[in-house]
């Protein structure tokens, strides 16, 4: 079972536009320890699918080359010494790559629980969300109860999943989005403020709701011209997360802004990470966001679900920047 199994995957031969992939046969790579194999019933669509199929974010050394880094269905297989789940398991997991594909190979340390009462298709919109912004906001940027965050984009996956669990930790949130109408889903997602950032600075607004305190930490998926609007906005001793470069990837930084506030700058890519590192991730969304799911505290935001025949709509959608929320492939239909 564990060798020769084949499955219907997405694939492309040259890198492109979303016309580029294909349905087709593929053969899963033997489990490898700590690996289990997951009928794969629903998959995450994200940006770095995106830019993955353009040619510009190539997988790690190792990891598969089909698309997908998240995804949702049922344990079929497990590697000799894992202990922690079995075959028939219904698990969410952050995978390496293969999401889009009817059976993906991952390690049992970062599957996680389907929380109670979820569909696979919701359960799939969370790993590589949560592992993102846990991993970012929380272990990297500290964000701390009685604090108060800026998320950018905060309409879309990542974002929108950083305003709810910010908001439900303790934290004060204000968001910035492209359109009154995604400004309104970010409140209805927690934030106490959204702002449109194609309408107006974000900087002088942002002041004024802290009395010129400005905040403690800025989530950032903008990069570019943003970065030193950011260091405006940060409080004395903030600290700023990138995590995409939406703007561009370089800026010209007000470094003296940095030392006088003491500003910590630091950012992340997910998918390089070592797997002991991703497991840490778990581990804490695990202890921390888990119990919040499960009791229905927390959700996320769907926008859209597309067949697996339709991953071309898929992201194509994604590209036009229309939606509020997750994007997700339904596999198994």
């Amino acid at each position: 079972m564990l060798d020769n199994y084949t499955v219907r995957q997405v694939d492309f031969e040259q890198p492109g536009d979303a016309n580029v992939m294909q349905l087709s046969q593929g053969q899963l790579a033997c489990l490898q320890q700590g690996q289990v194999r997951i009928k794969v019933h629903a998959a995450g669509v994200n940006g770095p699918d995106i830019k993955q199929r353009m040619g510009a974010y190539p997988p790690p050394e190792g990891a598969s080359p089909i698309l997908g880094l998240e995804v949702a269905g049922v344990i079929i297989a497990v590697a000799d010494g894992v202990t922690q789940w079995q075959v028939g398991d219904h698990v969410c997991a952050l995978v390496p790559g293969g999401g889009y594909a009817e059976a993906v190979n991952t390690y049992a340390a970062h599957c996680l629980s389907i929380p109670t009462g979820w569909s696979f298709i919701q359960a799939a919109g969370l790993p590589e969300t949560f592992f993102t912004v846990w991993g970012n906001v929380f272990m990297r940027a500290g964000l701390k109860a009685g604090e108060t965050v800026l998320v950018h984009g905060g309409s879309g996956g990542i974002g929108s999943t950083a305003i709810q669990l910010a908001n439900q930790l303790g934290a004060k949130v204000f968001a910035t989005s492209s359109s009154e109408e995604k400004c309104q889903f970010c409140l209805s997602q927690g934030a106490s403020f959204a702002i449109n950032y194609r309408e107006q600075s974000f900087v002088e607004p942002i002041l004024a709701l802290t009395d010129k305190v400005g905040v403690n930490v800025v989530v950032d998926i903008a990069g570019g011209d943003f970065i030193n609007e950011n260091l405006k906005v940060l409080a004395m001793d903030g600290r700023m997360v990138s995590i995409a470069m939406q703007r561009g990837a370089k800026a010209t930084v007000d470094i003296f802004r940095i030392m006088a506030k003491r500003i910590i700058w630091t950012g992340s890519t997910l998918r390089p990470q070592s797997v002991t590192a991703k497991a840490q991730i778990a581990n804490q969304l695990r202890q921390h966001v888990w119990p919040l799911l499960d009791s229905g505290k927390l959700n996320i935001a769907i926008d859209k679900v597309f067949m697996f025949d339709e991953v071309v709509a898929a992201h194509q959608y994604m590209e036009s920047g229309l939606h509020k929320g997750k994007i997700i492939l339904n596999i198994s239909n």
